[in-house]
């Protein structure tokens, strides 16, 4: 006697795999991984039609795809293993500048009260034939406007005497800075602001390392312009 055949017919054999494979992945993943491939590969084999078995060149060409993704996996991990020591070692150098006076892309300014004023540092992507800074104060108060004329493209520095317009000495802390550059009629110059200060500590609880300086600003490690003397 001949024993019945199960899943001669394709459709349903093709169901068998897709319930094979549901099982695998789960209805949330989306992507196999090498133990899964080598489950789904012998799932294949037990729901494949016994009239057409499995072709020898596609099953020899199934476990060639298993080999690379088993050493594509493995190259993952030391990827991702190389990635971490690398910054671990760049997190530990980036601590060093606590402590220490840098400069980065931001548009604070800290004043200290004492009447030396505060260094306003920016830069001209092109020149300018009208720069004006405004210094704004923690509640958003134009405190300051300074027409400083024509500027050259390039980093200018101007210096805030601390004052108000009228002539009132401020009190210290931390003030935005504004810059308004026109060119040739009236056209409008890009300007990259930069502010400097003393780096209080390094945070790293933002999926990325970020300086907090003492003159309020939080910029990533990647606005990092230079460290001062």
């Amino acid at each position: 006697m001949v024993a019945p055949l199960t899943n001669t017919n394709p459709a349903a054999a093709a169901t068998d795999a897709s319930s094979a494979l549901a099982n695998l992945t789960g209805p949330a993943s989306g992507s196999l991984g090498k133990d899964d491939f080598m489950k789904l590969l012998i799932a294949q084999m037990k729901n494949q039609d016994p009239l057409k078995p499995q072709d020898d060149t596609a099953f020899v060409a199934q476990l060639a795809q298993f080999s690379s993704l088993e050493q594509q996996t493995s190259t993952n991990k030391l990827l991702q293993l190389l990635a971490q020591q690398q910054q671990g070692l760049a997190n530990n150098t980036i601590v060093d500048l606590v402590g220490k006076n840098v400069t980065v892309k931001g548009d604070k300014v800290t004043y200290d009260g004492q009447g030396f004023g505060a260094p306003v540092r920016f830069t001209l992507d092109s020149q300018a034939d009208s720069v004006k800074v405004t210094i704004v104060d923690s509640n958003g108060n134009a405190i300051r406007t300074m027409d400083v004329g024509a500027k050259p493209a390039g980093i200018v520095n101007v210096q805030w005497d601390g004052k108000s317009d009228l002539g009132v000495q401020q009190p210290a802390g931390a003030y935005s800075v504004q810059v308004q550059a026109k060119g040739p009629g009236g056209t409008g110059v890009v300007v990259e602001q930069q502010t400097s200060g003393t780096v209080t500590a390094v945070s790293f609880d933002q999926g990325f390392t970020q300086l907090v300086m003492d003159n309020g600003v939080n910029a990533p490690a990647s606005d990092l312009i230079k460290v001062n003397k």
